[in-house]
């Protein structure tokens, strides 16, 4: 596949490292010349230096040969200006990102699909959908839903009070058939486990399970679930505000934004939330906004630092669930092994959503797993496939991957040894990065 980027920022580059691994044929685009040399010494790829919304430039990348389009800087408008003209010139399909929700109701998007616009990406959106997640679900460090919540992925950092501490993956099996661990964070390093693995104090288990069964993984893992009634968040930005729109009416929201005009903007906007202008690195200011009273602590200013930072802070005050927005990728196995709760990164999430118009399986759902190597795929079974051909412990499947379970109409189900995957399923797959071009021949 014919891969064209434009944009090389941080979800451009990590598409483009993501790309790299595989077979396709990538052309990296982006007017700071400095910016691709010191890339292209990293990863194979073409880069060209240009802009976006130029017909001359675009051409150079060989737009009309290419089949898919990704248009990534952080100007919208040029991301949509060059989606239609690369349309235009012969791409094949166009994805743009964006940083206004509007474009996003089914008419405007009906409209830029018209002008060649084919898909739209939000990553502010999607990481307020993520944090939003993070809240309401305590006791996960990552909460993936598949099928409207059917079939559930629960990343959860297993302590010394864990029940399944120091026990084997088959004698997880043995007491619970309906919850399978299907990746295990160690050290920094992600493990696809076999039967024959235990676990240990400190990694983060990815476990699958139906809804029916979610307590007893929080029960396994001795996680005490508490109720979310009181939120802080640090930072008036547009993922502030997202999540806020996320988390309708139901909580108490406080917000601590250090711009007047910014801080009035967001009161004006919400009327059910309290914001407060200050500086929310001051702790007496956090103490006297009653800090050690939130059930949840939420840090999006911008500024990854201070996020990891002020997270850590309000563990320390007593707030039982922090999510942090880290956007230097860099400093995320550093906030991991700080231990302050859930991390988010909009520009991984937006690269992974990106990342499942380039795999040649029919995919419903990719995503990242935080703070963990792994990618987990919603894959879409066809008629004839060969993963339809066998059991699951005859298919042969590669030991850097793992099928986590599957949803089959209305129903959800663990994969097991003895599951036969049936032509419609939609079946949920983690794989290592080695595994990825593995899946399509089970699945092509």
């Amino acid at each position: 596949m014919k891969v064209v980027i434009v944009g090389a920022g941080e979800v451009g580059t990590h598409l483009a490292k993501m790309l790299s691994r595989e077979d396709h044929d990538i052309v990296l685009m982006d007017d700071d010349n400095e910016k691709l040399l010191k890339l292209s010494a990293q990863v194979d790829l073409l880069t060209v230096t240009g802009y976006a919304n130029s017909f001359k430039d675009l051409k150079e990348t060989g737009i009309s040969k290419a089949d898919l389009f990704i248009a990534v800087t952080p100007y919208e408008e040029r991301n949509i200006v060059a989606c239609i003209l690369a349309k235009d010139m012969g791409a094949e399909r166009t994805v743009a990102r964006i940083n206004n929700g509007e474009y996003l109701f089914e008419k405007n998007k009906e409209k830029l699909r018209n002008l060649g616009v084919d898909e739209l990406i939000y990553p502010e959106s999607l990481a307020a959908k993520e944090i939003a997640s993070s809240v309401k679900q305590v006791g996960t460090r990552q909460l993936i839903e598949f099928s409207s919540g059917k079939l559930q992925l629960m990343g959860i950092k297993i302590r010394e009070n864990a029940p399944l501490l120091n026990k084997s993956l088959e004698e997880l099996s043995f007491l619970e058939p309906e919850i399978t661990a299907v990746a295990i964070n160690r050290e920094n390093t992600t493990i696809i486990p076999s039967g024959k693995d235990y676990i240990k104090n400190g990694d983060i288990v990815f476990f699958t399970t139906t809804r029916a069964h979610q307590n007893k993984v929080f029960e396994l893992s001795g996680k005490e679930i508490f109720p979310v009634r009181n939120i802080m968040i640090l930072g008036g930005s547009r993922i502030a505000q997202k999540t806020v729109e996320r988390l309708g009416d139901q909580y108490n929201i406080k917000v601590i934004e250090a711009s007047k005009e910014r801080s009035q903007k967001v009161a004006d906007r919400f009327e059910n939330i309290l914001v407060i202008q200050g500086d929310g690195r001051n702790l007496d200011l956090l103490k006297e906004e009653r800090i050690e009273r939130m059930d949840a602590f939420i840090a999006v200013t911008g500024n990854a630092e201070t996020n990891i930072l002020s997270c850590h802070l309000a563990k320390n005050l007593g707030v039982k669930r922090t999510v942090a927005e880290v956007e230097n990728i860099d400093f995320m196995g550093i906030a991991e092994s700080m231990d302050i709760g859930s991390l988010v990164n909009k520009k991984l999430i937006a690269a992974s959503y990106i990342y499942k118009y380039t795999l040649g399986a029919e995919v419903a759902q990719a995503k990242c797993l935080t703070a963990s190597e792994a990618e987990v795929f919603e894959l879409i079974a066809r008629e004839g496939t060969r993963i339809t051909q066998h059991a699951v412990k005859d298919l042969d499947f590669p030991q850097d991957a793992k099928i986590g379970g599957l949803i089959r109409g209305s129903k959800a189900f663990v994969a097991k040894g003895d599951t036969e995957i049936q032509p419609g399923d939609k079946v949920v797959v983690f794989a290592l990065p080695s595994a990825i071009k593995k899946l399509d021949k089970f699945f092509k």
